[in-house]
C-alpha cells in the first residue's frame, strides 16, 4: 500500500509519473486503479492505455467498434471501453473520491451510488442510506419540474442539475425532449439571457473579454478539458430577437451545446461554450448593478476584428484543424464577414445563417408534398433580409439550381425580400448592404409587406425579421386569397417576436394554412378540427450536422452538406405527419433524425474529399448511432 505523502513517483509501463495527494480528498492509487485495494493492476493498465491514446491523438475511429457511447471524441475516462454491465473507474486520469466525487458533475450519481461504490470511494455517511435507480431519480425530477409555474424557474432548476449531475441532466432531457426543449432553449432561454446577471450562480463556459487581448491562448488552456470538438461562440450583440445582451448572451452557447449532446450525441466534455465580451450598447444593462460583463460601449472596427482573429488563431492552435466553431447570434454586419473570412481556413458554421436555412428548406420541401409542384415552380417572399432571411433565400436558390441546373443568379429571381424600407428592388441598389444586393430584382418600389404580398403573390411567406405581429389578418387573408394551401412560416424568436400565432394563421386562412414557427405553439382547434403547428426549430438540424462533421473528421463546411441535411430531415416527415398538417417530424424521434442527418452530412464530406477519418464506414447511419453519447450511469469499481 502506498503511503499518503504529499507526492510520490509512480512508475507505469516504463514511464515515470508524479502524483500529488490531498488527505481523505482522494483515493489511494492502488484502490483507484486496481479496484478496492486489490492491487490487481487492471486499473493501472487502463490508465496507461488511456494516457497513451491521449498523447497519440487517436480519434473515435480508433475506438473499439463495439463501443456504443463514443460521442465522436477521445474517451478520456475509459467509458467507451465499458458496457452498462462492466465496471469502470472514473479516475484513470484525475483522482477523485469522497466529498470531491459528489461535487464532480461528470461522475456524480447522487443517491444512485451502490453500497459497494460507497465503501470503495469514501462515500459512507456523505449520503443518506437509501440507494435508488437513475430511473427513479428522473421520475422525481420531472415531477418537481412540473410543479413550477414560471418557465424561468424550470430553466434554473435544469441548469442547477446540469452542474450537479451531468448524466442525469441529459437523460432527463433526452427522454422528455418535447416537454423540456422549450425550457432549456427557446423561448425560455431568451428570458434567461435578459436576466442572466440576476440569476447567475456558477460559470458555465469561457468568458473572453477585451481584458484578455494578447492572452487568449492562455485563457483557452484554463479550460479543464483538452479534447474539444465543438465550440459555440457569441458576442451577444443579437440574442434571438431581443437585441444586444452583451456578456449575458452566454445562455445561448450553453443551451446550444446542451442540445448538441442531448440531440446529436456529442460528448458533453467535448463541448465548449464561449462568450466574447467586447462591451454592450444596451444602456439598461450598462446601468444594471447586476450586469456581469464589461461596462463599456461595444468595441468595433480594428479593435474588434483583431480580438476575433486572435481568438480564431488560438482555437486552431489549441484544439486543431477539426474543431467545429459555431458562430451564434452575432449582428448581421459581423456574422456575414466572419463566415466569409474564416469559412476557407477553419471548420466554421453559422446557425443563424446556415442552420436556419437548412431547417426551413426541409420544411418547404415537405410542405410542397401537400401543395404540389417542384420547388422551382413556386414563388417565395421573405419579411426580413438579415442573417436568417438571406441565408434561407440563398439555400433555397441553391436547391433550385441543383434541381434545374440553372445558374443560381437565375433561380434567385423566384425569391423576393422585404426589409424595413419595403421590397428590395434594383432602384435601391446603391443604398443596400452587400448581402442584400443579390436579391434586388427589377420591379417598381413597394413600401409595405401587405402590398408586396398582393403584388408578388407568393406561395410561401417566410418571416425572419424579429418583429412580432407583422403577419396581420390582412396579410394572411391575402395569402389565402390566391393559394389553396398557403405556406406561412413565422420564424422569429422568442414567442413574443413571432410574426403571428398558430391560432391566427389557421383562423385567418380558414384552416387552409400550412404553418410552422420558430418557437412552439400549442395545438389549435378550428371549426371542430385540431391543427398541430410545426416548429421550424434549428435543433432539428445543427446537432446532426455537428455529429456528421465530427464522425467524418471534416475540415470544412460546404453548402452541399447543408442541402444534404435538409434532404435527410425532409425525408423523416411521414405521410401521417403530413395528414396532420405537420411539415416537420415529431421531436420525440430527434436522436434517430440526428443520426440520419449526420450520415447524410458525413457522406457528402467523403464525396467532396473533405473527410479525414478514413476508411469511410460501410454503414454511416449505424456508425453515427454507435457514436452517440449515452447518459446512462456506469458502475465504478
Amino acid at each position: 500500500m502506498l503511503s499518503l505523502n504529499k507526492s510520490c513517483i509512480l512508475r507505469i509501463g516504463g514511464r515515470s509519473r508524479e502524483w500529488r495527494w490531498r488527505p481523505r480528498d482522494t483515493a489511494v492509487v492502488v484502490r483507484c486503479c486496481g479496484g478496492a485495494g486489490e492491487g490487481n493492476g487492471r486499473g493501472i493498465s487502463m490508465e496507461r492505455s488511456t494516457e497513451e491514446r491521449r498523447e497519440e491523438g487517436d480519434s473515435v475511429l480508433d475506438l473499439d467498434p463495439k463501443s456504443g457511447v463514443a460521442g465522436g471524441v477521445q474517451d478520456v475516462y475509459g467509458e467507451d471501453q465499458a458496457t452498462e454491465e462492466q465496471f469502470i473507474t472514473p479516475w484513470t486520469v484525475s483522482v477523485a473520491s469522497g466529498y470531491s466525487l459528489l461535487r464532480d458533475p461528470h461522475h456524480n450519481k447522487g443517491l444512485a451510488f451502490s453500497e459497494k461504490e460507497r465503501d470503495a470511494h469514501y462515500l459512507r455517511g456523505l449520503l443518506p442510506p437509501v440507494c435508488i435507480s437513475q430511473e427513479l431519480q428522473e421520475k422525481k425530477l420531472i415531477h418537481n419540474l412540473r410543479q413550477y409555474q414560471v418557465p424561468l424557474q424550470r430553466y434554473m432548476a435544469m441548469m442547477d442539475l446540469q452542474v450537479r449531475n451531468e448524466k442525469l441532466f441529459y437523460k432527463l432531457l433526452i427522454e422528455n425532449v418535447e416537454e423540456l426543449l422549450p425550457v432549456v432553449y427557446t423561448p425560455t432561454v431568451g428570458e434567461a439571457c435578459q436576466k442572466y446577471g440576476g440569476i447567475f450562480r456558477r460559470p458555465q463556459g469561457l468568458y473572453i473579454s477585451l481584458k484578455e487581448k494578447g492572452k487568449i491562448l492562455e485563457v483557452l488552456k484554463n479550460w479543464p478539458e483538452r479534447r474539444i470538438q465543438v465550440i459555440v461562440v457569441t458576442d451577444g450583440e443579437r440574442i434571438l430577437g431581443l437585441g444586444d445582451l452583451g456578456c449575458q448572451g452566454m445562455g445561448i452557447p450553453v443551451g446550444k451545446l446542451s442540445l448538441y449532446s442531448a440531440l446529436g450525441g456529442i460528448r458533453p466534455s467535448a463541448c465548449l461554450p464561449i462568450t466574447i465580451d467586447v462591451g454592450t450598447n444596451n444602456e439598461q444593462l450598462l446601468k444594471d448593478e447586476f450586469y456581469i460583463g464589461l461596462r463599456q460601449r461595444r468595441a468595433t472596427g480594428k479593435e474588434y476584428s483583431e480580438l476575433l482573429h486572435e481568438f480564431m488563431r488560438a482555437v486552431k492552435q489549441n484544439y486543431g484543424e477539426k474543431v467545429l466553431i459555431q458562430f451564434e447570434d452575432f449582428a448581421n454586419h459581423n456574422a456575414f464577414e466572419l463566415l466569409a473570412k474564416y469559412g476557407t481556413t477553419h471548420l466554421v458554421f453559422n446557425d443563424d445563417i446556415q442552420g436556419t436555412a437548412s431547417v426551413v428548406l426541409a420544411g418547404v420541401v415537405a410542405a410542397l408534398k401537400l401543395v404540389g409542384g417542384t420547388i422551382t415552380e413556386h414563388t417565395f417572399l421573405f419579411f426580413g433580409a438579415g442573417e436568417a432571411g438571406t441565408g434561407i433565400a440563398e439555400l433555397i436558390a441553391l436547391e433550385m439550381s441543383k434541381q434545374t441546373k440553372a445558374p443560381v443568379e437565375e433561380t434567385r429571381k423566384k425569391i423576393w425580400l422585404v426589409d424595413s424600407k419595403g421590397l428590395i428592388v434594383k432602384s435601391r441598389m446603391e443604398s443596400l448592404q452587400h448581402f442584400k444586393k443579390p436579391w434586388a430584382h427589377e420591379h417598381e418600389p413597394v413600401g409595405s409587406l401587405l402590398d408586396a404580398v398582393k403584388t408578388i403573390k407568393p406561395t410561401v411567406l417566410i418571416g425572419s425579421a424579429g418583429v412580432g405581429k407583422t403577419f396581420t389578418k390582412e396579410v394572411v387573408e391575402a395569402m389565402a386569397s390566391f393559394n389553396e394551401k398557403p405556406v406561412i412560416l413565422a420564424l422569429s424568436n422568442p414567442t413574443s417576436q413571432s410574426e403571428c400565432t398558430a391560432e391566427e394563421a389557421y383562423t385567418w386562412s380558414k384552416g387552409r394554412a400550412l404553418f410552422a414557427s420558430g418557437s412552439p405553439f400549442d395545438p389549435v382547434e378550428h371549426n371542430g378540427k385540431i391543427y398541430l403547428p410545426g416548429q421550424a426549430n434549428n435543433a432539428y438540424i445543427f446537432p446532426g450536422i455537428g455529429l456528421g462533421l465530427v464522425i467524418s473528421g471534416a475540415i470544412r463546411v460546404h453548402d452541399e452538406m447543408l442541402l444534404a441535411a435538409s434532404e435527410a430531415l425532409a425525408q423523416q416527415v411521414t405521410q401521417e405527419n403530413l395528414d396532420e398538417g405537420l411539415i416537420y417530424p415529431p421531436f420525440k424521434n430527434i436522436r434517430k433524425i440526428s443520426a440520419q442527418i449526420a450520415a447524410n452530412v458525413a457522406a457528402k464530406a467523403y464525396e467532396l474529399g473533405l473527410a479525414s477519418h478514413l476508411p469511410r464506414p460501410a454503414d454511416l447511419v449505424k456508425y453515427a448511432e454507435s457514436c452517440m453519447y449515452s447518459p446512462v450511469y456506469r458502475s465504478y469499481r
